[in-house]
């Protein structure tokens, strides 16, 4: 069992499988006590989650309920089965059912010593509740995780960026990036280092964190990982202004997110795809991608990524210009005479990413000089 997981880490996810898969026979044929057969499938899901083989963590997550139901003196295990099942329902996006199960969770781990697994069910709960816009409820939660013993990130680094501090989230990142060292570990983190690198304007952190997950993502060698990989070369990609470089990314991880059942993850690819089309100036494609997500973000009650994606449309729709958001910030600081150069430091961009979004901007105007430009964004209240 300690093997198994011990090859995992080492990124030798075939083989360390592969042993956790045969100290589970004896344990599925009763042969060892019921200590020992609920260490070993906690040691096989833990192992399954940290290389992200959801296929495998849903299967044996299954059979430790079951194994569980029949086991109902040993309170402990049935905890950490129920917590287990929350995350795959909060994958697959049966939200309530989630948080249904967490905190049964808890209520069975709260005469035991388990407090790691206390923890999860709480920071499992965060979770939904900051998905939802239920930023109080998320932060208590994360704090009761945080008392428990658990470092509640990424989440509640990604909460103070839904709340618009995104210098706090991206302070907090930092620190915990700094004493994180497994790689497995730290794949966890930097998608939303990405993210909120992105926000708070640190970009090239942003480009360190995606090489360091591609880096991850090659050496672990699973689907899930590369899609991690995928959309964070997407987001940096689209930041700069690459869009059509930044669609294929998009299009390669949101494949694999359909294919694991994840519709929150799959429907914020959408939002991002959208965007991509947008700047190449596809509004069908713009306009597709931005209605499956947002029907997706209704129906699991994803407040915040709900309005995000509506106020996304809105301005679209009322635009006749075109021009995107960036494409209009560019458009500011061309009014006020800095040079290209300038732009690229300004917004952490290349000078040759700023000169194709001014070649964008005089298409869509219709005009072939930055005098021009500067006139239509004045006369038309752009800036």
């Amino acid at each position: 069992c300690y093997l198994g997981r011990a090859l995992v880490r080492q990124g030798r996810i075939d083989e360390g499988i592969a042993s956790l898969d045969e100290a589970m026979l004896p344990a599925v044929d009763g042969k060892l006590s019921p200590i020992v057969t609920g260490l070993i499938y906690c040691n096989l899901i833990a192992a399954c989650r940290q290389v992200y083989a959801l296929d495998r963590s849903r299967e044996w997550t299954e059979a430790l309920s079951n194994w569980c139901g029949a086991q109902p003196q040993l309170v402990q295990f049935n905890g950490v089965c129920l917590l287990h099942r929350a995350e795959i329902m909060e994958l697959n996006g049966a939200w309530q059912d989630a948080i249904t199960e967490a905190r049964r969770a808890t209520t069975s781990l709260a005469h035991t010593t388990a407090s790691e697994a206390a923890a999860g069910a709480a920071y499992q709960e965060a979770e939904i509740h900051r998905l939802r816009g239920e930023f109080a409820a998320a932060e208590d939660l994360y704090r009761t995780a945080s008392r428990l013993g658990l470092e509640p990130q990424p989440g509640m680094a990604l909460l103070r960026l839904a709340q618009g501090r995104a210098e706090q989230a991206a302070a907090t990142l930092r620190r915990v990036l700094a004493t994180t060292k497994a790689p497995l570990g730290r794949a966890r983190l930097l998608p939303a280092r990405v993210e909120i690198m992105i926000a708070a304007g640190a970009i090239e952190e942003a480009r360190d964190a995606c090489q360091e997950l591609e880096a991850i993502a090659t050496r672990f060698a699973t689907d899930i990982l590369a899609a991690m990989a995928s959309q964070a070369r997407g987001e940096i990609d689209l930041h700069e202004g690459s869009a059509a470089t930044a669609l294929g990314h998009f299009r390669a991880a949101l494949t694999t997110w359909q294919r694991a059942g994840a519709p929150y993850l799959e429907a914020r690819l959408r939002v991002l795809a959208g965007q991509a089309c947008r700047m190449l100036g596809d509004e069908d494609g713009t306009e597709l991608e931005f209605d499956a997500a947002r029907a997706v973000f209704a129906t699991l009650g994803a407040a915040p990524e709900l309005a995000r994606v509506t106020a996304l449309v809105g301005p679209a729709s009322s635009r006749p210009h075109g021009l995107t958001g960036r494409e209009i910030e560019v458009l500011g600081l061309v009014a006020t005479g800095r040079t290209n150069r300038s732009i690229a430091t300004e917004l952490g961009l290349s000078e040759k990413t700023i000169d194709r979004h001014l070649s964008n901007i005089f298409d869509k105007l219709a005009v072939n000089s930055r005098a021009a430009a500067t006139a239509y964004a004045f006369q038309n209240g752009l800036i």
